[in-house]
């Protein structure tokens, strides 16, 4: 298929391309910017004045619930909502059943992946098995499978040396270790962020110090074993500016937040919804600025939806008792723009943590606009509105965002060349 974008605006944070101009692609890759090569005549043209095209963007945490899961959610429904958010790469999380800790899920999880052929998904493994933080999953065997980086997600491991062997193992074949750092002990049986809202409330809270506890522990052991890290889901300024002075010491550590905790705080608990129960928990005020000058600054370089997708029933609980999560992948570039649309970041800056950011920190093929990579794009209208849950594909439907009016709409998801979403 030969395919011509005409009179886009051109964006691609990783060349500092920002131009209106064309794109032409052909065989999944894009062949030219600018003018035409001699001789292409396309068989499909997007006119495309208004929009802005730019790489697809690169989900780094969407749980697909397949296999184990799919009440909540199936990797052809999860992957089509991504599509509809922008998304062209995404990275699943290894919390299936069963576990992604075998060669045979991570080969099952990227056929289905192909077959629906909504984005690309790159796994991440078990780096225990069974996530259960005693024994060394088969890393070399997940990694020739497909698996980009390893995590216990918030799993802990049984004790620090084992954790410790792990990582200088992971170090030694130069893989990515991905950390959700949260101390058990001080977590163990908190719901919402410790505070006086929590107080008030009368809901058991997780300290602030259960992140930085056991980031500064995690970061030691980096320090130590020279593996490369990736911390995702931070929630506190302390925890931000932990990483800060570990880079600042010449560290290879990246990291990502989560949109929804740039945009939320734990005051949304008033009212108890369970569409605002996540983990690690919404934080203060003051932790949501220091997330986001974190984002501005490039301290933190990638911003992620943490997609958690559930069926009805599990939110209809009361509050402690519902399962964390949220669904949000779908929104993922309208709730982003709005961190424009409060002055936060400029376009440019919002969509290199949204693509480039991302695709370097866990070395994925992805994330850039350049002759001969592969034509990964979204085109998406910045002065148009999307009205949130008006056309809804993701299986969880347990977003607190539904109904609102965000900036921006998707108009077209491109994966190697194929539209993939259209709206």
């Amino acid at each position: 298929m030969k395919l011509s974008i005409l009179g886009a605006r051109v964006i691609d944070p990783g060349s500092k391309l920002d131009q209106v101009t064309d794109l032409h692609l052909e065989a999944g890759k894009i062949i030219a910017i600018g003018a035409a090569p001699a001789g292409f005549t396309p068989t499909q043209t997007i006119e495309a004045k208004g929009l802005v095209a730019a790489p697809g963007l690169v989900d780094l945490n969407v749980a697909l619930r397949e296999p184990g899961y799919s009440r909540k959610g199936t990797i052809a429904s999860e992957t089509r909502a991504a599509a509809a958010g922008g998304v062209t790469s995404l990275c699943c999380p290894p919390q299936t059943k069963p576990v992604l800790d075998t060669s045979a899920v991570a080969e099952l999880i990227l056929d289905r992946a192909r077959e629906a052929g909504n984005c690309k998904v790159f796994p991440i493994g078990a780096l225990s098995k069974g996530l259960e933080g005693e024994q060394l999953a088969e890393l070399i065997a997940l990694r020739d499978a497909g698996c980009v980086a390893f995590g216990n997600g918030l799993s802990s491991f049984t004790n620090t040396r084992t954790l410790c062997r792990a990582l200088e193992y992971a170090a030694t074949f130069d893989l990515t270790v991905i950390f959700h750092s949260q101390d058990r002990d001080l977590a163990e049986g908190g719901i919402a962020h410790d505070g006086p809202m929590a107080a008030f409330r009368g809901l058991p809270g997780i300290p602030e110090t259960a992140e930085t506890v056991a980031l500064a522990r995690d970061l030691l052991l980096v320090e130590q074993s020279g593996v490369r890290a990736h911390f995702s889901q931070l929630t506190s300024a302390r925890g931000v500016a932990l990483i800060a002075q570990a880079q600042a010491r010449g560290l290879r550590v990246t990291a990502d937040v989560a949109l929804y905790q740039l945009i939320l705080t734990d005051e949304a608990l008033v009212d108890f919804s369970s569409l605002y129960h996540v983990q690690p928990p919404l934080r203060t005020r003051a932790d949501r600025d220091g997330l986001r000058e974190a984002v501005r600054s490039g301290v933190v370089q990638a911003i992620s939806s943490h997609h958690q997708p559930h069926e009805r029933d599990a939110k209809l609980a009361p509050f402690g008792a519902t399962e964390p999560g949220m669904s949000s992948v779908e929104l993922l570039l309208p709730l982003a723009m709005t961190l424009v649309e409060d002055g936060l970041l400029d376009l440019p800056t919002l969509l290199a943590r949204l693509s480039a950011g991302p695709a370097e920190a866990l070395r994925l093929p992805a994330g850039r606009l350049g002759v001969g990579s592969a034509a990964d794009l979204v085109l998406f209208d910045p002065a148009a509105s999307t009205v949130a849950g008006e056309k809804w594909l993701s299986k969880g439907d347990n977003c607190p965002f539904l109904g609102h009016c965000l900036p921006s709409a998707v108009r077209y998801t491109l994966v190697d060349g194929r539209i993939s979403y259209e709206g």
